[in-house]
């Protein structure tokens, strides 16, 4: 008898919605892989702390429901990413109450997020966020009033936290990432194909390594297991925005890699982070 696959836990960004995993939770269907989705839409002015908390809330209520006591695989994106973390590195990292067998990071802040960063800079700021304006971020939009965004910034406190805390041993971490490998401008035309990155000594560059909004310095997690993607340049030359960051939880290639990890656990990912 085949055992039964384990249950998946999908955790989407900031600013998003569970919408986001329509295509993968078809995919995820076909498989018959059980598969639950939170919502923090409503959090509208919670920290990522908070959001972890009701994460963990969400996981008690559904362990009770299904009565369900086992492992299970988180999918998250972009700033859901952050907050899983710091549920399991940060407030479960001693009496590892949630079980987690792999944790699939699409795009995420593990060392906090330049876009965070960036849109508190008083030079570059206001220019970005005019740019992202309707797209990524509201109109008028205020970061210093986002309690999310400044927890999640390079310098932030629930950035700093995770930092400190550290990785789970008992956890396989994979990164999944998005790079404009040929440098075509309509990958993400609002910066011309490329990403803001903040550089260690301290300033900002843009990088075509990237998905738009996250830089490769942004996720790569020391010892853990990553993909880059698209695989193939070609991917790039008819719908290069699909693997922009906004669209890579529904980019076919970033979902069959994610059901590749989820039936065979044992899959090698393409390299590991510096």
């Amino acid at each position: 008898m085949q055992p039964s696959p384990t249950p998946v836990i999908l955790v989407h960004g900031w600013k998003s919605h569970p919408g986001i995993w329509k295509n993968l939770i078809a995919e995820l269907n076909r498989h018959s892989i059980p598969n639950y989705s939170f919502s923090h839409t409503k959090m509208t002015d919670a920290s990522p702390r908070e959001i972890a908390l009701a994460l963990q809330d969400y996981l008690r209520t559904l362990r009770t429901t299904t009565d369900y006591s086992g492992p299970v695989d988180i999918i998250t994106h972009s700033m859901g990413g952050m907050a899983t973390r710091y549920l399991l590195e940060v407030i479960d990292s001693t009496d590892r109450e949630i079980l987690v067998r792999q944790l699939i990071l699409i795009a995420a802040p593990n060392n906090g997020s330049t876009m965070a960063e960036i849109f508190n800079h008083p030079e570059h700021g206001p220019d970005v966020r005019r740019t992202l304006a309707g797209v990524f971020v509201p109109y008028q939009y205020d970061p210093a009033q986002d309690r999310c965004v400044q927890g999640i910034r390079i310098q932030g406190k629930e950035t700093a936290e995770v930092k400190q805390a550290g990785l789970r041993e008992d956890i396989i971490y994979r990164n999944i990432l998005a790079e404009n490998i040929t440098q075509n401008p309509d990958f993400f035309p609002h910066f011309q194909g490329k990403t803001w990155s903040f550089t260690p000594e301290g300033g900002w560059q843009q990088t075509f390594k990237g998905d738009g909004v996250i830089p490769h310095t942004d996720s790569f997690l020391s010892g853990t297991g990553a993909d880059i993607l698209p695989r193939n340049a070609k991917a790039l030359n008819t719908d290069p925005i699909r693997y922009c960051h906004l669209h890579l939880p529904t980019n076919p290639e970033v979902i069959n890699r994610i059901i590749e990890y989820l039936t065979d656990p044992e899959t090698t990912p393409d390299f590991i982070c510096p």
